[in-house]
């Protein structure tokens, strides 16, 4: 018996806590703002992560984000699509360490805040250096001004700064992308950075996945005016998807030199190639 006014005690044996399980990412697929996995349920496994495989379907709504929102991103002053390419910057330098741990180098991550400020700088003045007042012999205004040539299918380059140099220039004039990304996590991860930093969801999609695979279903779209091929390696995978563009008079961009550099200043030939001219008549009046 115990004795009055004392209290049970009841010793436990000690346990040691479970070992805690991180959690796992898996990287999906970056299509109108969000995050899905790809709709044939495949994955792959790149340096040990489970990355979304993109299938035809995934193409199919990736440019039919893309064309959705392409007229609302056009319309955007340039002024504001110098703001928001800013804050992709901002954002990026943010998670510099994420990017680092991906295994992307630390100058190449500055290099690429910089390329992000570089064409945000530029938004608003493309139209003053490619556009203008042209003389002509009558009582006419003759005025060209560039236009965006609309939705653009990307075959990224491996490196991140290539990645970031294929995007800025096609979305900073007004067009949307559907980038076929050959090194995921980056490309996801800054997939996050766009999702987080003003960019409107379906401007830039994001499919990881075989270019083989993917890429000839871009390049016979109807509704993808421009495609870039920067990212193409092989020659003949190149030219096929050449040929399956000229099906729909798609613009088709080449890389001029090899290998591709892209630590050095871009000039305006990235955003030139992916503007059309409009120009406008008008009677002066006497």
């Amino acid at each position: 018996m115990r004795a009055a006014g004392t209290a049970w005690r009841r010793t436990l044996p000690e346990t040691s806590a479970p070992a805690r399980l991180s959690v796992r990412k898996t990287y999906k697929l970056f299509v109108g703002g969000a995050f899905p996995r790809s709709e044939s349920g495949r994955t792959q496994l790149v340096d040990g992560d489970n990355v979304a495989l993109a299938s035809r379907k995934d193409a199919r709504d990736a440019v039919g984000a893309a064309r959705k929102v392409q007229p609302a991103w056009a319309g955007a002053t340039a002024y504001n699509r110098g703001q928001v390419l800013y804050r992709v910057a901002e954002m990026l330098q943010g998670r510099r360490a994420e990017f680092v741990a991906l295994g992307v180098p630390a100058a190449e991550v500055d290099a690429a805040v910089d390329r992000w400020v570089w064409y945000a700088g530029w938004a608003d003045k493309i139209a003053q250096v490619h556009g203008g007042a042209n003389p002509v012999a009558g009582p006419f205004f003759n005025l060209s001004a560039p236009e965006p040539t609309g939705v653009v299918a990307v075959i990224a380059p491996a490196s991140f700064l290539g990645l970031v140099s294929v995007i800025a220039p096609a979305v900073v004039t007004g067009n949307t992308v559907v980038v076929v990304a050959t090194t995921p996590q980056a490309a996801i991860t800054l997939g996050e950075v766009l999702a987080t930093s003003d960019v409107p969801g379906g401007v830039v999609n994001v499919l990881t996945g075989r270019p083989a695979e993917i890429a000839p279903w871009l390049a016979s779209h109807d509704d993808v005016n421009a495609l870039d091929l920067t990212g193409v390696d092989d020659p003949e995978l190149a030219a096929d998807l050449e040929r399956a563009a000229a099906g729909s008079l798609k613009r088709v961009i080449r890389p001029t030199t090899t290998p591709l550099d892209f630590t050095g200043d871009p000039g305006l030939r990235p955003m030139t190639a992916l503007l059309e001219t409009k120009t406008v008549w008008h009677p002066k009046g006497f």
